[in-house]
């Protein structure tokens, strides 16, 4: 029974973390910029998230979940400003030579607490774990908090291992990018990363 949980948590964070979103975009974008590490912190960033939101839908923290709920326009106002001013940013930006983008560890706690912040300023984030913990029937674990922990640890595990495989992915190809190809790469995401933010600002 544990191992089932841990398992259908594994797929549940692999799932929700697979589609491409802005983070998706940012991910892809750091790690031909800054290198591996920067693009996993960034997933690594939104995996914790995703955990966050995941204990909420599991333990039934409906106090915690009515909140964010009701206060989600704020969240958006918030997420989406964020996000203009981070795909400005990456439109202006200049990417660093190749050879020594791998050497610095210089704006890694950056990246996660970004990705992180993104992430908890879509509160969607914790109705679609919620439907999708009910759907399942596992949105409530009979109080059993060993299983809900063990549920939430998979979801953190699945989209951590996404984070990894898409990273991983990116650097395989990152050798066909010249600073030219990379410059681009930063202004199309900029401007993705921009348009989520409009998105999301049109939806307060």
């Amino acid at each position: 029974m544990e191992l089932y949980f841990f398992i259908k948590g594994i797929v549940l964070g692999f799932s929700i973390a697979a589609p491409v979103g802005p983070i998706g975009v940012l991910c892809i974008r750091r790690t031909l910029s800054n290198g591996m590490l920067s693009g996993f912190l960034s997933g690594l960033g939104t995996a914790t998230a995703d955990a966050l939101y995941g204990c909420i839908a599991a333990f039934g923290l409906t106090v915690i979940s009515t909140f964010l709920v009701d206060n989600q326009s704020y969240f958006r106002l918030i997420g989406g400003l964020f996000l203009l001013y981070l795909g400005y940013t990456t439109f202006r930006s200049n990417p660093p030579e190749l050879a020594a983008a791998d050497g610095s560890g210089k704006g890694f706690l950056g990246d996660y607490v970004s990705a992180l912040f993104l992430t908890l300023t879509n509160p969607m984030t914790i109705i679609s774990f919620a439907a999708i913990f009910a759907g399942l029937g596992v949105g409530q674990t009979a109080g059993n908090y060993m299983l809900a922990g063990l549920l939430v640890f998979g979801v953190f595990v699945g989209s951590m291992l996404w984070w990894l495989i898409l990273s991983r992915m990116v650097i395989v190809l990152r050798s066909r990018f010249d600073q030219k190809r990379l410059k681009w790469v930063n202004q199309f995401s900029g401007i993705i990363i921009a348009a989520f933010g409009i998105m999301s600002l049109i939806m307060v």
